[in-house]
């Protein structure tokens, strides 16, 4: 298959590289130093899975890339609608959104038609070390793979088994809509409580204080994606408090890190779009107003 990775920092250069081990054919998107360096040094992975260096057709514009079979938007979420617009110039392609959040997908909708869009979720822990260089944190790295309308295509299969010749744990899920949401609930708590307090998930669990509002912020996640139309489970809260108590310690979201160094906060489209959604349905988000409110005068 034939790849474009729109956004080549952590996600989309450590699946466009697995992808190409694999011998399938990637154009990565990326500007400034890391696309410098990938042009000059090529593209290298560091994971426990297998490090990795290889050379890299990187481009700025997708529209150079010529006719491909599927689009992978992999960029911060402030750059959605303009990845989207610039995505539509790919021929043929599909468009799969590696994103946080659950705005994403109507946003490549409206840039590229409905048909074209593939829904998409990713369990990774990947960043940029330095240009060129990607670092994979632990072993994990799944791909969950859907039609929005819960159908099995060709290209649905075509994409699922592209990922697992990569090496990657890829589920084909005929509720992606369900998935999505399912990580949004866990994100926007993580996120938004370590954010928030500046502190590791290991010290928010343990407070019972902050232990509390984790879990409030999680119930609250939950009842908007079930007024929204997702099949959420009541007790999905409670069983990812759970699983958090598994979490490294030391553990703490990008947003929080984002915070420390002043950069650009993602919090419009993570607690922000729970306040924005649970106000359409009249629901009371008590936690995600806090963590929102404690956060937009850092947000940029």
């Amino acid at each position: 298959m034939k790849f474009v990775m729109m956004g080549s920092g952590g996600v989309g250069g450590y699946y466009g590289a697995r992808l190409q081990q694999a011998g399938h054919q990637v154009a990565f998107v990326a500007r400034g130093a890391h696309a410098e360096a990938m042009r000059k040094n090529g593209l290298r992975i560091r994971s426990e899975l297998g490090d990795a260096a290889l050379p890299a057709n990187v481009i700025d514009d997708p529209a150079k890339a010529g006719p491909a079979d599927l689009v992978v938007v992999a960029v911060k979420l402030w750059d959605t609608e303009n990845a989207a617009r610039a995505v539509a110039s790919v021929p043929d392609a599909a468009v799969v959104s590696f994103q946080n959040g659950v705005d994403k997908d109507d946003v490549l909708a409206g840039a590229v038609g409905p048909a074209r869009v593939l829904g998409g979720v990713t369990h990774i822990g990947a960043v940029i070390a330095e240009p060129g260089t990607i670092a994979h944190t632990g072993k994990l790295q799944r791909v969950t793979l859907g039609e929005l309308d819960g159908s099995r295509t060709a290209r649905l299969q075509a994409a699922v088994e592209a990922f697992r010749s990569a090496g990657v744990e890829t589920v084909a899920s005929d509720d992606i809509r369900r998935v999505t949401w399912e990580k949004f609930v866990f994100l926007t708590a993580l996120s938004g409580m370590t954010a928030l307090t500046r502190k590791s998930i290991g010290e928010v669990r343990a407070h019972p204080a902050t232990r509390a509002m984790l879990l409030d912020a999680l119930r609250e996640t939950v009842a908007v994606a079930r007024a929204e139309g997702a099949r959420v489970d009541d007790a999905f809260a409670q069983k990812q408090l759970e699983m958090v108590d598994t979490l490294p310690a030391g553990m703490v979201a990008s947003m929080a890190q984002d915070v420390l160094r002043g950069r650009r906060l993602e919090l419009p489209w993570l607690s922000g779009a729970v306040v924005r959604r649970a106000e359409r349905h009249g629901l009371a988000v008590p936690a995600h107003r806090a963590i929102y409110a404690g956060l937009v005068l850092h947000a940029g």
